[in-house]
C-alpha cells in the first residue's frame, strides 16, 4: 500500500509518519519509508543522528542510475537522457518490488534500525546552495516520482512517503501516486487552509483522503476540526510525551507510546488497509499516462527534444501480476 502523508509546514506531518513507519514496522511489515520533502527531517524522526541522516544517499544524484535500471528493454525508450520524472512504464521496462534486493535499492536505500525490526529509508535530497538560481526543487523529487511509477506493491507491504509541505505537493502528478493521503491538520485556519486546495484535486483525482488532526488540546479544538473538514477527520493525536523524548534523540521504546495515539496509528493503518480493495491498476496507470502527456507538451518535448508521447504503451497496465526482465 502507497501511503502519503502531507500537510503545511510546522503541521507535524514528518513527526506523524515516522511514528506511522514505527507502527507498522513494528506489526513485522516490509515497510519502504521515503522522505520526499527537500526539508529532509524523516531520518532524524527516525531516530538517525545528524551525521548519519546527513550521509543519507541523495535519490536525485542517482538518477541516471535510476533511469538506466528502470528503462531496462522497453524499445518505446530511446535512451535514458529521454526519460524525465513523469514517464511511465511499459512491456520491457524494470519494475521494482518492496521486498527485492535491486540495484536502485543498493544506490538509495539505507537500512534503519527500529524497535522490533527494520525499515528502508530513502530520500530524495535536500535542496543545496549549488542548486540555487539554476534548479527548481521540484526536479529533486522527480526521482522520486519516476521510482514510484515503476514501483509494485501488494496487500500487506507498505511504502509510506513524507511529502513536500503545503500545497507544493501538487507541483507534479506525484500527489495521485498513492492509495490513501493523510493530511495532517492543526486546529487553526492556517491548519486547514491546505486541505481546502487538497480536496479540491483529491475530487477530480479520485485520491483517498483522510485528515489527521494533530495537536488537539481539547473539545473546542475537535469541534472546529469537524466543522472544518467533516467526515474527512479520521482521528487526532494530542500532547505525547513519548514524541517530546524522541524529539530530544531519547526516544523510549516504542511499546511505551501513550494507548490513545497506538489507537490513532491502529486507525491509520485500518483505513490503510481498507484501500486494497479499491485498486483500479488501470486508473492508476491512466493517471501516470495522463501527467507524462501534460508534463511532455509543457516542457519535456523541448528540453529532450524528443516526442515523449511516443513513450506511452498504450496496451501496458501496471499491477501485482505485471513480470519484469531480467
Amino acid at each position: 500500500m502507497k501511503i502519503a502523508f502531507v500537510g503545511k509546514g510546522g503541521s507535524g506531518k514528518t513527526t506523524l509518519s515516522s511514528l506511522f513507519v514505527r507502527h507498522l514496522t513494528a506489526t513485522g511489515a516490509p515497510v519502504l519509508a521515503i522522505d520526499a520533502d527537500i526539508n529532509q527531517h524523516l531520518g532524524a524522526a527516525l531516530g538517525l543522528d545528524e551525521a548519519e541522516a546527513a550521509a543519507l544517499p541523495a535519490m536525485g544524484r542517482q538518477l541516471p542510475l535510476i533511469k538506466n535500471y528502470l528503462r531496462g528493454a522497453n524499445p518505446r525508450i530511446t535512451s535514458a537522457a529521454t526519460m524525465i520524472k513523469t514517464t511511465p512504464p511499459g512491456e520491457g521496462s524494470r519494475l521494482v518490488r518492496v521486498r527485492e534486493p535491486n540495484p536502485v535499492y543498493d544506490a538509495c536505500a539505507r537500512p534503519v534500525e527500529l524497535d522490533g525490526g527494520a525499515v528502508r529509508l530513502m530520500v530524495t535530497g535536500p535542496f543545496t546552495d549549488a542548486d540555487l538560481g539554476v534548479a527548481c526543487y521540484h526536479s529533486k523529487t522527480g526521482a522520486v516520482e519516476l521510482f514510484l511509477n515503476h514501483l509494485v506493491d501488494g496487500r500487506d507491504e507498505y511504502v509510506v512517503v513524507d511529502m513536500t509541505a503545503g500545497s507544493d505537493s501538487f507541483a507534479s502528478g506525484m500527489f495521485t501516486r498513492f492509495d490513501i493521503t493523510f493530511l495532517v491538520a492543526e486546529p487553526t485556519r492556517k491548519g486547514v487552509s491546505v486541505y481546502r486546495q487538497y480536496k479540491e484535486y483529491a475530487r477530480d483525482f479520485g485520491v483517498a483522503l483522510r485528515v489527521v488532526g494533530n495537536k488537539v488540546q481539547g473539545q473546542d479544538d475537535l469541534d472546529f476540526l469537524r466543522t472544518e473538514v467533516g467526515d474527512d477527520l479520521l482521528v487526532t493525536v494530542g500532547h505525547s510525551d513519548w514524541v517530546r523524548a524522541m524529539e530530544k534523540g531519547r526516544p523510549p521504546r516504542f511499546e511505551l507510546l501513550e494507548d490513545a495515539n497506538r489507537h490513532a496509528l491502529d486507525a491509520l493503518q485500518t483505513a490503510a488497509d481498507a484501500r486494497y480493495e479499491h485498486r483500479d491498476w488501470e486508473h492508476y496507470t491512466r493517471q501516470m499516462v495522463h501527467f507524462h502527456l501534460k508534463n511532455a507538451e509543457a516542457w519535456a518535448n523541448e528540453r529532450t527534444g524528443a516526442d515523449l508521447a511516443a513513450q506511452v504503451d498504450p496496451a501496458f497496465v501496471l499491477g501485482e501480476g505485471v513480470t519484469t526482465p531480467a
